[in-house]
């Protein structure tokens, strides 16, 4: 079994053994990260919603991100990543959210955010954290990085979170 996999794997048995639910908002990833949750047998247990929101005014209408936000601290920062989360864990009342923003490439650079700079936020009841990474390669490279890393991020949090009765 290879190491994705395995990855794969621990987040989907400790998601049915503890009986939590999730909500994925993404963007650069284009619902990369979803279809890794929904790759296995029984996701529906635990898989609530996916949204690809990849545009501001998806993020704004869908999400309910304020665009004062957006404008302030652009979408791709860690800030609109933590409200992606708690927003559609909101949304989706389950009991972990998972956003996504980032830069893909090869275009949308800038000086401040490269390609490949990507935020991941998970949003629990009890905690949200987010991560800046910065990946390198092109397009499919970052994308399949970053939705890996957003379930290493997840696994965690997850194995530390109490079984719902």
């Amino acid at each position: 079994m290879s190491m994705e996999q395995d990855l794969l794997t621990q987040v989907h048995k400790t998601l049915l053994k503890t009986r939590k639910t999730i909500a994925v908002a993404e963007s650069c990833t284009g619902g990369l990260a979803s279809s890794l949750l929904t790759s296995l047998s029984k996701s529906s247990k635990y898989f609530i919603l996916g949204t690809v929101t990849y545009s501001n005014r998806a993020k704004t209408r869908i999400l309910g991100i304020p665009t004062s936000l957006i404008n302030k601290k652009g979408a791709v920062s860690c800030e609109v990543t933590l409200k992606m989360a708690e927003n559609i864990r909101k949304i989706a009342k389950t009991d972990f959210g998972l956003g996504i923003t980032g830069i893909a490439g090869p275009t949308g650079a800038t000086a401040k955010k490269p390609v490949g700079t990507v935020f991941i936020a998970v949003s629990g009841q009890k905690k949200n954290i987010c991560k800046k990474c910065n990946f390198t390669g092109n397009r499919t490279a970052v994308r399949r990085k970053t939705a890996l890393k957003a379930l290493q991020l997840l696994y965690p949090i997850l194995t530390c979170a109490p079984s719902s009765p």
